[in-house]
């Protein structure tokens, strides 16, 4: 499951709502809108609606994986990749953006991130895929909400930032999580770990490149990336009697060939929120997909929590919280200078 603030980062312009705002200062509803400019908040609506479809999508995603058992972790992740380059190279030819994806296999300062960024999400999901289909989908939705924290740690020793107070304590009370979940499962979450460390480094990969090219193109170059391992496993396991795409009918044919698609589609939603969003919405959004994961696992698989594991949930939703407090009271600030500066300019 590909990302968030890390798609976003492959577009120059996710950083802010491409909206226009409305002309003629004063309300929401004062002025008019500039000839050929959408409605502020149509197209925040819009954003948000794709952005809900992108993380319901990535939430409901155990259900899907849930439907191709008997097929391994292997089998799906080896399926997803194969069909998501033809999905990805349908995509580019209907676009006529053969040109830029040549451009970023010839390009090293690009080609050489994309390709460790598709090692890491290779790992990321066979990980989350052999979370789910042997029983451990609350453990994968820990990953991902444990993610932000990562993040966070990442920006401390790879890129030296400073933390504020309320990161430091938040970073604290993830640890403390961790310790009582450990208690809890009788060792490591070990699947949550792989899963938020993994994802966290390929964002962090990603949006070093990101300026440099658009979504679809770096979903394309990481797909050619594991491509032939992917095929190669496929062949393996049909020569091996282990394989199911071929083996099991008509419909759980499709339905691996459908991974393709599944892969692509909420990408290409988020990049349609991402544009249209402030960074701070799209990181409260982030949110929803593991809260589904969690719901499913809970409701449909009937996977158990100890009493240890709610506590241990909770210490971690205590630490997204003061997280997200931070994260909107920075944001709060940064638009009042930002304010202060704009009318600091227009007196001077």
């Amino acid at each position: 499951m590909s990302t968030p603030e890390q798609i976003a980062a492959n577009s120059p312009s996710s950083n802010q709502p491409t909206t226009t705002t409305v002309g003629g200062g004063g309300g929401g509803n004062g002025g008019s809108a500039k000839p050929g400019s959408k409605p502020v908040r149509s197209e925040s609506t819009a954003g948000i609606l794709f952005g809900i479809g992108a993380y319901g999508l990535w939430g409901l995603l155990p259900l899907y994986f849930f439907v191709l058992m008997p097929a391994s972790a292997t089998e799906i992740v080896a399926n997803r990749i194969v069909w998501s380059l033809l999905f990805c190279a349908l995509l580019i030819t209907i676009t006529r953006a053969w040109k830029t994806f040549w451009a970023a296999v010839k390009d090293r300062s690009i080609f050489g991130p994309l390709a460790l960024a598709a090692v890491l999400i290779a790992i990321n999901w066979l990980t989350y895929t052999f979370g789910v289909t042997t029983g451990h989908a609350v453990e994968t939705s820990l990953g991902y909400f444990i993610n932000p924290l990562v993040s966070v740690l990442l920006g401390v020793f790879v890129l030296k930032e400073k933390l504020r107070p309320l990161q430091w304590a938040a970073v604290g009370i993830g640890f403390v999580a961790v310790g009582v979940l450990t208690f809890s499962y009788g060792q490591l979450p070990w699947i949550a770990l792989i899963l938020a460390f993994s994802f966290g480094l390929y964002g962090f990969v990603k949006k070093r490149v990101g300026p440099k090219v658009d979504a679809l193109t770096s979903l394309s170059v990481e797909t050619v990336v594991l491509a032939p391992f992917a095929a190669i496993t496929m062949v393996v396991l049909a020569v091996t009697g282990v394989e199911t795409l071929t083996t099991l009918g008509a419909g759980h044919f499709w339905l691996l060939v459908a991974s393709g698609v599944i892969t692509a589609v909420p990408l290409l939603f988020f990049g349609a929120s991402a544009r249209r969003l402030p960074m701070t919405t799209i990181g409260l959004l982030q949110y929803f997909a593991p809260v589904l994961q969690f719901v499913v696992a809970l409701t449909v698989f009937n996977e158990t929590m100890t009493t240890a594991r709610w506590i241990g949930f909770c210490v971690v939703w205590l630490a997204l919280v003061l997280l997200t407090i931070d994260m909107l009271r920075t944001t709060r600030k940064n638009s009042v200078l930002k304010k202060r500066a704009r009318l600091a300019a227009s007196d001077s």
